[in-house]
């Protein structure tokens, strides 16, 4: 099934519970500052998620839980990526190689 970019990938509890689990072992991969979703840190997203099926991404300066909440679905949407998880401020977001040959975490 190939889905288009605007729509989140849908994910099992038992995919996403193994997601969070590989991504404990990985250190912040970008951090989101009080300046919010800046076209550099935009770039810097896409280039993460296509270097790695797998990212964490730190909320800095930002303690409200509304306001993370808001800014991961905001990620999702300018990503086309998947939020798997958050605690704190910390989140993980997945997206699919294009190439599942290449997928360094194989979904099954």
């Amino acid at each position: 099934m190939r889905l288009s970019h605007m729509e989140n990938l849908p994910l099992t509890g038992a995919q996403k519970s193994k997601l969070r689990g590989l991504g404990q072992k990985l250190d912040a991969t970008l951090k989101v500052g009080k300046e919010g979703l800046t076209p550099t840190f935009i770039t810097e997203l896409s280039r993460a998620l296509r270097g790695h099926d797998l990212i964490k991404l730190r909320f800095v300066g930002e303690s409200d839980r509304t306001a993370r909440a808001a800014l991961t679905t905001e990620i999702e949407a300018a990503g086309h990526c998947t939020c798997v998880g958050s605690v704190g401020a910390t989140a993980l977001f997945y997206k699919p190689a294009s190439d599942p040959s290449k997928s360094s975490l194989p979904v099954t």
